[in-house]
């Protein structure tokens, strides 16, 4: 059967990693998962039992396209309580987890042949997701010294439709500051540029607040999950805030694509966005694993890393150790048993010589990774 070229996407490394750890584990190993960018914790109490409610009570049937109204309420409020951001209900639109959100912006956004920029290293399903759509991802290779960010001269001469930047970003864990995303946000404005900003690791902040580009500009796609500082990844659900005049463009096509969100998982998340106690308990597991990693790595042999300021990820340059990191990552899965992602995944250029370490899960887990990755390179 003939396929399109538009389906020659690569695989998602990382999840091929998982399924080497499942198999692993099937085998009869306790395997330690440093791979997955997924909490170790499940949703918030109270929001699976506002479902279980609600599946006693309601037929869970479609709901409008850009979601429920009483939850595209509450994100608005979010925006006033996390950023002092006055923001109007009508410009959110639940989505079906980021991905769906994904999809919703750079159709509405671009043409076929457009060519979109996005930072490298990165999360690695928006080249795949643009080539899907017969877009053009244009990597932006970005330098130790900007924190892997990328900045404003990077656009010069690429003739871009669009720039997607991520803070807390996807492998490294660094941030834009309020001067960096401004002068990113002006130089899109002065290319005639679309500029989507994923911040679906807000919440998850160690030293300082991210910079939300609704602070900066109305001119922008913002989108967010419910799927990393919630702790509702398999629940698929997630939002996006465009400008008023695009809300009927997006609605438009979320019909035809989607239909809606997962009802179900609407009105759990509507109910995790009141859970701040047992978020912030997350939080300091985060917190906690996140100064195990900077020390124990380093120990272990994995000394070029950089103290993420977000998310839950160590992102370590070793090419001291191996030109392969695929292959490297493999060896750490047989010989010691920790998961871990290869840089492949996030920069297809530079990723041979990068590892990417998720501390997502129970901080008993990331101790005993720590050990084990101490005692592979001790003996390797």
């Amino acid at each position: 059967m003939r396929n399109s070229t538009r389906s020659a996407v690569d695989p998602f490394i990382v999840m091929d990693v998982m399924e080497a750890a499942r198999a692993a584990e099937a085998a009869g190993r306790h395997i330690i998962h440093m791979e997955v960018g997924q909490p170790g914790t499940g949703a918030p109490r109270a929001a699976t039992e506002a479902l279980a409610r609600a599946m006693r009570d309601n037929a869970l049937g479609y709901t409008v396209a850009l979601g429920l109204p009483e939850l595209r309420a509450r994100i608005a409020r979010l925006y006033g309580d996390w950023y002092d951001v006055d923001l109007d209900p009508a410009r959110v639109v639940v989505t079906s987890g980021s991905s769906g959100a994904f999809l919703l912006a750079f159709t509405a956004l671009f043409d076929s042949g457009d060519r979109v920029g996005i930072g490298a290293p990165g999360y690695p399903s928006y080249r795949q997701i643009l080539h899907a759509l017969g877009l053009q991802p244009v990597d932006l290779p970005t330098a130790p010294e900007h924190r892997y960010q990328p900045v404003a001269s990077d656009l010069a001469g690429l003739d871009l439709a669009g720039l997607m930047v991520a803070s807390p970003a996807n492998p490294t864990g660094t941030m834009l500051d309020r001067t960096a995303m401004s002068a990113l946000i002006d130089a899109c404005a002065g290319a005639g540029a679309s500029f989507i900003s994923d911040e679906i690791y807000h919440g998850i902040e160690y030293e300082a607040k991210a910079v939300t580009a609704l602070e900066i500009t109305d001119d922008a796609y913002v989108i967010n999950s419910f799927s990393k500082y919630f702790s509702m990844t398999g629940w698929r659900v997630g939002w996006m805030v465009v400008p008023g005049d695009q809300v009927r463009i997006v609605e438009r096509i979320a019909q035809n694509l989607f239909i809606c969100a997962p009802h179900a998982s609407q009105i759990a998340a509507l109910a995790a966005m009141d859970c701040d106690d047992e978020l912030q308990a997350n939080m300091d597991v985060y917190r906690a694993n996140r100064a195990l990693m900077l020390e124990g790595l380093p120990r272990a042999g994995f000394t070029r890393i950089a103290p993420p300021d977000g998310a839950f990820y160590v992102y370590a340059d070793v090419s001291d150790l191996t030109t392969d990191s695929r292959a490297f990552a493999a060896e750490i899965l047989d010989k010691a048993g920790v998961a871990v992602t290869p840089g492949l995944d996030f920069d297809p250029v530079r990723g041979h010589t990068t590892l990417r370490f998720s501390y997502a899960r129970a901080t008993a887990d990331i101790t005993e990774g720590l050990a084990r990755l101490q005692h592979f390179m001790a003996a390797r």
